[in-house]
């Protein structure tokens, strides 16, 4: 008697793939754009910027993935930044681009969409508001909201940051 096996291509095939990823903070040139970058790099978990990739089934043309992203609109600018850090909210905007391929590091799968994730993801930002307050409405909040839309997965931010042991 022999046993079925499925690989992961024949259970998921025609799911869009859902990914949260991680960047450095992009800050203004000089020493808050050198501060930015060795905290990431010593994976100081609340200071980068999450957004969400989607690897649509099959991919599009030129491209493997889409990257999804909330922001302030003017990210570099100084009195943007100091608006930010008091509290204040910003203009922000939601961003859209195409990736060649998935980042290598700091990126982390997710779950599956049973729907056109792009399409929902379209529709999410459609409702999403615009103003950006740091730690009430940012990057994190919009990361979380956007991979529950897709996957129904809730707080995925907390649950990579306890499974991966990043630091606070």
């Amino acid at each position: 008697m022999s046993s079925l096996s499925f690989t992961k291509s024949t259970v998921t095939r025609g799911k869009d793939e859902v990914y949260v990823a991680a960047v450095a903070l992009r800050a203004t040139r000089g020493p808050a754009q050198l501060f930015m970058s060795a905290a990431y790099s010593l994976n100081l978990w609340d200071l980068q910027h999450f957004m969400v990739i989607i690897k649509p089934s099959p991919p599009p043309l030129h491209s493997q993935a889409i990257v999804f992203d909330f922001q302030p609109k003017d990210p570099e600018n100084i009195y943007t930044a100091l608006a930010a850090i008091s509290g204040r909210a910003v203009p922000g905007v939601v961003l859209t681009r195409m990736l060649k391929k998935l980042p290598r590091s700091r990126c982390w799968f997710v779950g599956y969409s049973e729907e056109d994730a792009v399409d929902k993801a379209y529709k999410f930002n459609n409702t999403w508001e615009a103003d950006l307050r740091v730690g009430f409405h940012d990057c994190r909040d919009y990361t979380n909201g956007l991979v529950e839309h897709l996957t129904g997965e809730k707080l995925v931010l907390e649950h990579l940051r306890r499974t991966t042991g990043d630091q606070s």
